[in-house]
């Protein structure tokens, strides 16, 4: 049970009825119906996750690191939409599964994407030097390695969001869980 309000978007007004109208047509999911509740934030998660639209990393690479963060963050309602989102980037679910891990054995730079990622959460952004380099070795340049903070930060967003709020999950579950 949700511990925030839910916002229906047929009945939302001012700025959230835009969003839910606008860009969130169709997409009435439980994370934004929730989010609603400050149009201020949905509209800073779809700015964030519109931006990363345009990076360098590919979709695949995106949700590999959404899903390797949403397992370390123990995030139910991340990890079953990315899996269902990653799958629409082109992992197969042994990926989704192996991303979750943090390790995916059968594409190396999907495999450094999450251990990277993984790295940041678990040293709190202090990296050293041979992690970057790992990192670099496996094909990535400086502006991967911000597009993968920028990315380490959304999905810290709205795996902390959906804590609070105890969002229900309106995806399939993901499998091995």
């Amino acid at each position: 049970m949700p511990r925030l309000n839910t916002v229906d978007p047929a009945t939302a007004t001012g700025k959230a009825r835009e969003i839910f109208d606008g860009p969130l047509k169709g997409k009435h999911l439980n994370i934004f119906k929730a989010m609603g509740n400050s149009p201020a934030a949905l509209q800073f998660y779809l700015g964030a996750a519109g931006a990363l639209d345009g990076a360098s990393l590919t979709g695949a690479e995106r949700e590999t690191i959404q899903l390797a963060i949403a397992e370390a963050n123990n995030c139910a309602y991340c990890t079953a939409a990315h899996t269902a989102i990653g799958k629409g980037a082109g992992l197969s679910e042994p990926q989704t599964v192996a991303a979750r891990r943090g390790t995916v054995a059968d594409n190396p730079r999907l495999d450094a994407v999450a251990k990277f990622a993984l790295a940041i959460h678990e040293k709190k952004g202090h990296l050293s030097d041979d992690d970057i380099s790992r990192f670099k070795s496996a094909g990535f340049d400086d502006g991967a390695i911000v597009e993968v903070v920028a990315g380490y930060a959304l999905a810290t967003f709205t795996n902390y969001f959906n804590h609070i709020n105890d969002t229900p999950v309106d995806f399939p579950a993901p499998p091995g869980i």
